[in-house]
């Protein structure tokens, strides 16, 4: 559901705000599992009254300012048709910025980067809530230590395999469990607060500015820690087409933000009493017959939230693939109703991978710690960067208020992600290098897709005068409709060419068919096809798509029955171009990077299943193109 389709009925508010407590909320409900020990784990603050009310200040800020005010008050406004995400805001700002080529340039690059790192904390994430999770193991069995990896990797394992089958059937128990969660958080923070109800001072942002003025250096180092309250906060705004602003918003300040304040501050207060627990102070917190059921919650709870995760990884991609800056790849729906459900067995299974390699390379939450934060606070950095220039360009608002609403958000995430950067030795590298690794790809296939263009238009003939020359001394004219498809309306497609070379036939009816992908998230019936007849039973078609439509060319198609163009299943025949990418010496990119673009293009999904076409109506051409 679209933020545009708001809940009408309370039922439906309600059921849209417990679903999105499982989907949006599993990751930052995980978060006192590991965050506020971390802060304290590495020895440089030590654990005095006046450290643990700083950093409880800080946690409780952060929150507030990252989650409370940036993105829930003001990026959720910044919706494309009702979708969120980093890429419906880059398809936002660039529209914005149109009329300003270079900067259009420059906004693209930086938002292929921030997608680029957004699969760097898909590997770290799930690897460190499921580790931190089982960790609880060493706490309620400390006999059991020697299988808290086996028993992670088994978990994640699990967890990758069932992907393929969709979460359509485990999916209504999310938020119901997730729910159950938040519950157990306030009851296991509540009595400790009510032991120590002092320690609610730290709610005041006093103790945060004097924990900075007193420790400026080991407070700087402490937030690259703190960043962790606020993992998944990219989450709240990525999924605002599934279930709109509202119930996000219900859910975030009604149940999530005050079971989040009261676990932390438990915490905090069992460590005014005892210091040692900074061990391990969120399962030290319940009681001790508690603690293995715990262990079993708190697993499921961090499944939940690595399942949003790798949901949110499949729905990226097919946006990506859309956008023109990933290759075409299988994408699999899960559910006939719910378009969204989709799995991308490539991307499922190089998350796998990567995630088994964190798992088996930092072996314990700790050292993950280090490696989480620098992709994250990047990501949030991008998106304060995009928002500017959304509300400055798109929304036209005044350029003081529009520095003064995301200067102040640009300086936090800066702070954040500098801090970050004293951890990229540690592990912070990890992250950066997949997120690097998957920008290359990105910009290479983008650049090559952009090369190959360019030369397939200069070798390309203006189609209305090829035919216009062909109907002079017209072919044989056989039964049916043939449908070429073309990567551009106007130009000749090539399978049109190789066909009347090769065969000397022409159709008696021929569709002239090019796609257009829009930087737009859903593009109506209304406005899918335009059409312009060129004489001869010739046509051409232009299908107009969104980044979340699912191309279909024959569903698209359907809308020019009753124009006189016939479209009988059985005597329709569709013809595209299968290229062969030639790296050549000369312009364009390095060599490397031209068999790399190659060796993704020829190991791209195929045309066809991309665009839905009847497999057993197929007509494929090749052709060579040097670039």
């Amino acid at each position: 559901m679209s933020s545009a389709q708001a809940p009408k009925t309370p039922a439906a508010l309600a059921a849209l705000t417990l679903a999105a407590l499982g989907v949006v909320y599993g990751d930052i409900g995980t978060s006192p599992l590991y965050a506020l020990k971390e802060v304290f784990h590495g020895g440089h603050v030590e654990t005095t009254t006046d450290n643990i009310l700083g950093v409880l200040s800080l946690i409780f800020w952060t929150m507030t300012i990252i989650v409370s005010l940036k993105y829930v008050l003001l990026i959720l406004r910044a919706d494309n048709n009702g979708e969120g995400g980093l890429i419906a805001m880059l398809a936002l700002a660039t529209t914005a910025v149109a009329g300003r080529p270079a900067l259009r340039r420059n906004l693209m690059v930086v938002g292929l980067f921030g997608t680029a790192i957004f699969y760097g904390d898909g590997v770290i994430t799930p690897a460190i809530s499921v580790l931190s999770a089982v960790e609880g193991l060493e706490v309620a069995a400390p006999q059991l230590h020697s299988f808290v990896i086996p028993i992670t990797l088994v978990v994640l394992t699990g967890l990758f395999a069932v992907q393929r089958f969709g979460t359509g059937g485990i999916g209504k128990f999310f938020g119901p469990v997730t729910l159950v969660w938040f519950i157990v958080l306030v009851a296991l923070g509540l009595p400790h607060i009510i032991e120590r109800p002092g320690v609610l001072v730290a709610l005041s942002p006093t103790y945060a500015i004097s924990f900075f003025i007193e420790n400026t250096l080991v407070a700087f180092i402490g937030l690259g820690a703190v960043v962790l309250c606020v993992t998944g906060g990219e989450a709240l705004y990525a999924d605002m087409g599934h279930f709109g602003r509202r119930p996000i918003r219900i859910a975030w300040y009604g149940f999530v933000m005050p079971a989040l304040v009261v676990n932390y501050f438990g915490q905090g207060a069992m460590l005014l009493d005892n210091p040692a627990a900074i061990e391990n102070p969120f399962y030290l917190m319940a009681p001790k017959w508690a603690q293995l059921p715990l262990v079993f919650l708190a697993t499921g709870a961090t499944v939940i939230a690595s399942q949003a995760l790798i949901s949110a990884a499949f729905s990226v991609t097919k946006q990506a693939i859309q956008l023109g800056i990933l290759p075409r790849m299988a994408v699999r729906h899960t559910s006939v109703r719910d378009t969204g459900q989709i799995y991308v067995p490539f991307i499922n299974w190089s998350l796998f991978v990567f995630i088994v390699l964190a798992v088996a390379l930092f072996r314990n939450s700790s050292s993950l710690a280090s490696a989480y934060g620098i992709a994250v606070t990047l990501d949030m950095t991008i998106t304060t960067v995009m928002t500017f220039y959304v509300i400055r360009y798109g929304w036209k608002y005044p350029l003081a208020l529009c520095l003064l609403a995301t200067g102040f958000f640009f300086v936090i995430d800066v702070t954040f992600f500098l801090s970050n950067m004293l951890k990229l030795v540690a592990g912070g590298w990890f992250p950066l290098l997949i997120g690097a690794g998957m920008f290359l790809l990105m910009l290479t296939w983008k650049q090559g897709r952009r090369l190959m263009g360019e030369r397939l238009r200069d070798d390309a003939i203006e189609l209305s005068g090829f035919l216009d020359a062909v109907f002079v001394s017209p072919p044989t004219r056989v039964a049916g409709t043939a449908v070429f498809l073309a990567a551009e309306p106007g130009l000749t497609p090539n399978a049109l060419l190789h066909n009347l070379k090769h065969n000397k036939v022409l159709h008696e009816y021929n569709l002239f068919v090019a796609v257009q992908l829009h930087e737009v998230p859903w593009i109506g019936f209304n406005k899918r096809i335009e059409i312009e007849p060129l004489g001869h039973d010739c046509w051409q078609v232009l299908l107009n798509f969104g980044f979340k439509n699912d191309p279909d060319v024959p569903e698209a198609l359907k809308l020019v029955e009753g124009r006189g163009i016939p479209l009988p299943d059985m005597d329709t025949s569709y013809f595209l171009s299968r290229d062969i990418v030639i790296p050549t010496f000369g312009e364009g990119m390095a060599l490397w990077r031209e068999k790399l673009f190659a060796s993704m293009h020829r190991n791209a999904a195929a045309a066809a299943d991309f665009l839905n076409l009847p497999s057993n109506r197929i007509v494929e051409l090749g052709a060579k193109v040097e670039i």
